[in-house]
């Protein structure tokens, strides 16, 4: 069992980028920003539930992380960096804490590294429980109208959130309700030690909009980017931004490796 994907070629020995999206999108969410990275391998990856991976039911962040690394092993991809986005960010921060081999950094835009207490992760089960019974039982439609009111969303225009409502609603609403279960934040561990104690490069983006998640970064031990005219989805609302962020980090690290 291995993820749906779309890879396209790079220079040859520049490492893979391997792109991760968030909760309800697909390989399409991150490629506007991989065009302008186009001397990079790219991957980008459906996640289980999502896209020609809805089919792929998992348990929990081990199992996501297992079939993301045979992922990576179909395609021999034996130096990579993982691109999150939201849900994306935080299977890269969790896969990373694996230690896997060939591992070459991560970037993550709008990552939750884990709640702390258990009071944080009751509210959390409650909330990810409701819309995940949403998901099951209304049109995605009417569901995702509302899910883009949330506060997280603020920056977001109506024309955005209509936007977006379209696009998500070609969804599977079960599948989806499966995996926003299965890697509720509820259940996902807190990787600030991990990640604190970690030996691979680790920076971190958010739009200059997206209060909670520049409250979030300031806590990591990360490089900091911020994206200009852009909340949550800085990736989406300023893509060329992001991949300048990006290719930033690319060109430092590439220098740097002996």
């Amino acid at each position: 069992m291995i993820l749906a994907g779309v890879h396209q070629a790079g220079k040859p020995g520049n490492p893979w980028l391997v792109f991760l999206h968030g909760f309800s999108g697909d390989c399409r969410e991150w490629q506007s920003v991989g065009a302008l990275l186009s001397e990079y391998p790219r991957l980008y990856l459906d996640l289980p539930g999502h896209g020609s991976s809805a089919g792929i039911t998992v348990s929990g962040f081990t199992d996501v992380s297992d079939v993301l690394a045979r992922t990576l092993l179909s395609y021999n991809i034996l130096n990579f960096w993982l691109v999150g986005y939201s849900l994306g960010g935080r299977i890269a921060m969790f896969h990373a804490c694996q230690q896997p081999k060939g591992l070459c950094g991560i970037v993550v835009e709008g990552g939750h590294p884990g709640l702390q207490d258990a009071d944080a992760r009751k509210m959390r089960r409650t909330s990810d429980n409701h819309w995940a019974t949403r998901f099951r039982t209304e049109p995605l439609s009417h569901v995702f109208a509302d899910w883009y009111q949330q506060p997280v969303f603020a920056s977001l225009t109506q024309t955005q959130r209509s936007e977006l409502t379209v696009l998500r609603s070609q969804n599977n609403g079960a599948n989806l309700a499966t995996m926003l279960e299965a890697t509720s934040l509820a259940v996902q561990p807190d990787l600030r030690a991990a990640l604190g104690a970690r030996d691979f490069p680790f920076y971190y983006l958010h739009g200059e909009r997206d209060k909670k998640f520049a409250a979030v970064a300031a806590e990591l031990n990360a490089v900091r980017h911020i994206i200009p005219h852009a909340g949550h989805n800085a990736h989406r609302e300023n893509p060329a931004a992001v991949a300048a962020s990006l290719a930033q980090i690319l060109r430092l690290r590439i220098k740097d490796t002996p």
